[in-house]
């Protein structure tokens, strides 16, 4: 993933984790990551919108799977998949 990541990117994928049981999150994240890194990728190569994975952006890969109502940020649960996906933003990028 080389595109800017925005704060609607943090949410969609942060809503995508939340849809989905605690124990299949990390795994989620680094599909979605790893989608649009593939779609970025395309993109690149001047070949228009992945097929799957849209646009390159974070949002556009969490968009393929189905995403939980947005909670206020005081949720705890969606919290922590906000963190998880924090977490990994810094990681690709520090």
């Amino acid at each position: 993933m080389r595109r800017p990541v925005l704060p609607g990117d943090i949410s969609s994928a942060a809503r995508a984790l939340l849809h989905v049981p605690e124990a299949k999150r990390a795994r989620l994240c680094a599909c979605l990551f790893a989608g649009a890194a593939r779609a970025c990728a395309h993109m690149e190569q001047g070949m228009g919108l992945h097929p799957r994975w849209g646009d390159g952006t974070l949002s556009a890969a969490a968009r393929r799977f189905p995403l939980a109502d947005e909670p206020p940020l005081d949720d705890v649960e969606y919290l922590a998949c906000t963190i998880r996906v924090l977490r990994a933003v810094h990681g690709r990028i520090g």
